[in-house]
């Protein structure tokens, strides 16, 4: 069994889903009390969201690579980030490291590729959705994919997330709101599946929610994690 190292607390509550599904995961594969082999570096992500609001993304990926280089030097296998905003400095962090990072849209392009979807709306935070990191790994997947265009949704999707999701609470009026926004990427792009690209909007939007697939970048993530886990796939540093 591979060790994983996880680089969590962007949110913590995205965090736990992390840790007990992976567990509960590689358990029903393999058995008996078998659980998996990690570490988690929990960052107080009150400190890194002062940073990201004032566009200090260097100072960011210096204290993520400091933190991956730590999990490397303890002895991991891998490197996850449990969260989709930061993969934003996956390529910085992964310079920096000895050892592959299993990237987020890897996972949840496979995903919609093994269910023969290809045109996908894509949720986030606002960097997710106006920035091109997760969009550009996303097409070099063979994936066609669509933001909101408004940006009043964008930085409402936004808010929701960081006031309402990050700390535990789903309100009915915030889920309405983003099925609005996916039927209408429906209507007038559409798209066959949307992917969740935000680890905590799992915890708003289900399947019976929406008419297409979707596809949520936190299970993909943990699905592939688990995989690499019990050693079923092995992947090289890029």
């Amino acid at each position: 069994m591979k060790t994983i190292g996880i680089i969590g607390g962007m949110s913590y509550e995205s965090s736990l889903h992390y840790y007990e599904r992976i567990n509960n995961q590689v358990n029903k594969i393999a058995g008996g009390l078998t659980c998996a082999k990690l570490l988690i570096y929990n960052v107080n992500f009150e400190e890194i969201r002062v940073l990201m609001l004032e566009n200090k993304w260097d100072e960011i990926g210096i204290e993520l690579a400091k933190i991956a280089k730590l999990l490397e030097k303890a002895g991991v296998d891998y490197i996850v980030i449990a969260t989709n905003t930061m993969h934003k400095l996956a390529d910085y962090i992964q310079s920096q490291i000895n050892i592959p990072i299993i990237h987020i849209a890897d996972c949840v392009a496979s995903k919609c590729k093994e269910n023969n979807i290809l045109n996908v709306g894509l949720l986030g935070t606002k960097y997710t959705m106006v920035e091109d990191f997760l969009v550009n790994r996303l097409k070099q997947n063979g994936l066609e994919v669509v933001t909101p265009k408004s940006i009043d949704d964008i930085n409402e999707i936004d808010r929701i997330i960081f006031d309402e999701l990050c700390k535990g609470e789903t309100k009915s009026s915030s889920r309405e709101y983003y099925k609005n926004v996916i039927n209408r990427m429906i209507n007038e792009n559409g798209i066959e599946g949307v992917i969740l690209g935000c680890t905590e909007i799992e915890m708003l939007i289900k399947q019976s929610d929406l008419d297409i697939p979707i596809f949520d970048t936190t299970q993909s993530h943990i699905d592939s994690i688990v995989d690499y886990s019990l050693e079923k796939n092995l992947i090289k540093k890029v």
